[in-house]
């Protein structure tokens, strides 16, 4: 499985961006897939995720962004996407596309429970 995330940039507060993410190889509708964001000299964290089929395509937010960020996903184009409102000065970092097809949901706020992972979008939201 393949990664490719895109759509970062660099955004006022109050401000949105869109994050997509294209995936390849293999069945798409099985994966979890999540965002994590990682900013500088911080660990990575949960941003959001969907589950797969198995999982009803339930989705997850971490607190921080429930409200602001929608995760979606459209497996007839193997891509997700993380909808993002209202950007604020916290919300600034790399941003990471990650899947797995195997999570149970205890682990999908833990990135060392992903097995795939795409390469990263910076987000910057400053004035």
């Amino acid at each position: 499985v393949q990664l490719q995330a895109s759509g970062g940039g660099l955004v006022q507060p109050g401000e949105s961006l869109r994050l997509s993410c294209v995936i390849s190889g293999g069945s798409v509708s099985t994966l979890t897939v999540g965002w994590f964001r990682q900013a500088p000299g911080k660990e990575r964290e949960f941003v959001a995720a969907i589950r797969g089929s198995g999982g009803g395509g339930s989705r997850h937010y971490a607190d921080s962004v429930r409200g602001r960020f929608t995760i979606s996903r459209d497996n007839a184009k193997k891509a997700a996407t993380l909808q993002m409102n209202s950007l604020k000065p916290e919300d600034t970092a790399v941003y990471y596309c990650t899947a797995d097809r195997h999570l149970i949901l205890s682990s999908i706020r833990d990135f060392r429970q992903y097995d795939y992972w795409g390469q990263g979008t910076q987000v910057t939201v400053s004035s």
